[in-house]
């Protein structure tokens, strides 16, 4: 296996990874958790915590599905990335370890996805397996 295909599989590997975990946190939010997690933001003192849930919810499944994908990432992957610094120090404050409720696993999720954003996607992506359009050009008379 040569440099470039290594590290393009690299790339999917972690791509596919953070997909799959933001996509199964995303989801639950979004489809029967968002009362809860809007109280929760609300405990924290969020503004506007219904619309702040949702915003989470959608940045989380959108972003994993931006991640699968690998369209969008230079621009559309900052809101996850957002989402995942405020989680980080609104959330879990003053704490780093994850096992004292600290920051450590939202902190991380949110550096990998600025990574990768910096990166891109590499070329396993979708719009790789999509023919590129040709200009036609057109005929004399």
């Amino acid at each position: 296996m040569n440099r470039d295909t290594m590290t393009n599989t690299g790339l999917l590997l972690m791509r596919l990874m953070l997909a799959i975990v933001f996509i199964y946190h995303g989801q639950g939010k979004l489809f029967g958790g968002l009362d809860g997690f809007a109280g929760y933001l609300s405990s924290l003192g969020v503004p506007m915590p219904k619309f702040a849930a949702f915003m989470a919810a959608l940045s989380e499944v959108g972003g994993g599905l931006l991640l699968l994908s690998g369209l969008g990432f230079r621009y559309a992957l900052w809101p996850l990335v957002v989402t995942m610094l405020v989680a980080s120090f609104a959330a879990h404050p003053g704490k780093f370890s994850a096992q004292n409720g600290g920051m450590e696993y939202a902190l991380t999720l949110g550096v990998m996805v600025a990574g990768l954003a910096l990166i891109g996607p590499g070329d396993f992506t979708i719009r790789k397996l999509i023919p590129a359009r040709t200009q036609a050009t057109p005929q004399e008379a």
